[in-house]
């Protein structure tokens, strides 16, 4: 009875404090799928390439892997539920500069505000996924932050669905083309007007984050972690640095998240040309109809997170995380191969092998190495930084044009394919591992 106590997913005395911080997946998904259609909004409303639109992704992950690092000493220093309220509060206030950001009609406010909001997010992601694996036992670690991160897809669905209805379905239809034709004072005008539907949102979650804010504030956390006089960094570092499985876990997340922000991203560009062709829709017409793709790719998230979190409970995690990477890489080959809408559909079906990755290679990672998992965190949430580099590298193979009969759309794809062999060889270098130490 004991250790069948001990080995709860969810013992009873951290429930509250896991369900608040579960809620934290869920609002930085929001951020993260709210954000990821803006590649295209931007190019389109301020005149710009995929390439100089991308730069919204390398300002959001930037931001991540800037303040990972001090996050983890802070979080060390301190405790997971001080790292959670910082990042509350950047989060916040990045989403309030969204206001003179719009006001300024210029890019790079907005690439400000976006560093700043991720800042904040790495401070909740550093303290959130640690602080969940170890809100139980060792066994269950992996499964418990899978189940958590379950709920980041329900926030990414709600700012996809935002993203749609509340922004792309309201900017003015015209072209860039057509944008580019009007007067100086017409522009300003359309410009104005579009950038004030962009903040909406942002000033919206602001007033959410705050309310979490004080939740947390007033909520004991159990096992939150406690000040320490000594941080010991290098001699942890050094431990992290000789662990294999971490130091490949950091690899290959890196490239799992390249992947999912550039397939998330440039549904948008694929869907749009792929609708133009087949359907016959303009332009703003086909952005919508591709988000309606992006949110239909995020339900098939959401639904594969929840049936893997239950086969763990039977299949091994490294074994399972290696056949999804060769079923993704897969598909993205059928996305830059398939004609019409079949690669549209391969695309959609990405998300499904997808939805395992991150948290499972984050527990692999940190499985059994202790209150080092604190500065270990730290290089997990750096290697967001995939989501930074990669998407500009797709987008100039974008704007490089095609080739082989294939369009430059198609064939940027090539930047996800090779992305899913590395987390393949990472998951079945874990089964080996598994498998030797049983």
């Amino acid at each position: 009875m004991t250790s069948e106590r001990k080995d709860r997913l969810i013992p009873v005395g951290v429930l509250v404090p896991f369900v608040l911080v579960t809620s934290l997946f869920a609002l930085w998904g929001f951020a993260n799928d709210v954000t990821n259609p803006m590649v295209k909004a931007f190019s389109r409303i301020l005149l710009m390439s995929n390439f100089e639109g991308s730069l919204v992704q390398f300002a959001f992950y930037g931001g991540y892997f800037v303040m990972a690092f001090p996050a983890a000493l802070f979080i060390k220093r301190y405790s997971y539920k001080a790292g959670i309220l910082v990042g509350l509060g950047l989060y916040a206030g990045g989403a309030l500069l969204f206001l003179p950001a719009s006001w300024s009609m210029a890019f790079v406010p907005f690439l400000i505000a976006y560093f700043v909001l991720t800042c904040g997010l790495s401070f909740l992601e550093t303290s959130a996924n640690p602080f969940i694996l170890s809100m139980g036992s060792v066994e269950t670690a992996t499964r418990r932050l899978n189940l958590a991160q379950a709920f980041n897809p329900v926030g990414s669905l709600t700012g996809m669905f935002v993203a749609r209805q509340f922004i792309l379905a309201r900017l003015d239809p015209s072209t860039a083309a057509e944008r580019a034709a009007l007067a100086p004072a017409d522009l300003a005008s359309l410009t104005s007007s579009d950038l004030a539907i962009v903040r909406a949102p942002y000033l919206a979650i602001a007033g959410v984050i705050v309310v979490i804010g004080i939740l947390i504030w007033r909520t004991r956390m159990p096992g939150a972690g406690s000040a320490v006089r000594r941080l010991d960094v290098l001699p942890t570092l050094r431990r992290l640095l000789a662990d294999r499985r971490y130091v490949g876990g950091v690899v290959a997340q890196f490239f799992y998240v390249g992947a999912q922000i550039t397939c998330w991203t440039f549904i948008i560009q694929y869907g749009t040309e792929v609708l133009m062709q087949t359907r016959g829709l303009t332009e703003s017409q086909a952005e919508v109809a591709a988000q309606g793709y992006n949110m239909a790719a995020m339900i098939i998230f959401l639904s594969s997170r929840f049936l893997c979190t239950f086969a763990l409970r039977w299949v091994s995690p490294g074994g399972l995380l290696g056949v999804l990477a060769v079923a993704g890489f897969g598909l993205v080959t059928g996305t830059i191969l398939l004609p019409g809408v079949g690669g549209l559909y391969s695309l959609v079906g990405v998300s499904a092998c997808m939805s395992l990755m991150f948290p499972t290679i984050y527990g692999i990672a940190l499985q059994g190495i202790g209150e080092d998992a604190k500065l270990g965190a730290a290089g997990l949430i750096m290697a967001i930084l995939g989501g930074s580099v990669l998407p500009p590298l797709q987008a100039a193979v974008m704007d490089g044009g095609g080739m082989a009969g294939l369009s430059a759309v198609r064939l940027s794809f090539v930047v996800p394919l090779l992305c899913f062999l590395v987390v393949a060889w990472y998951g079945f270098r874990t089964l080996r591992m598994e498998r030797a130490n049983s």
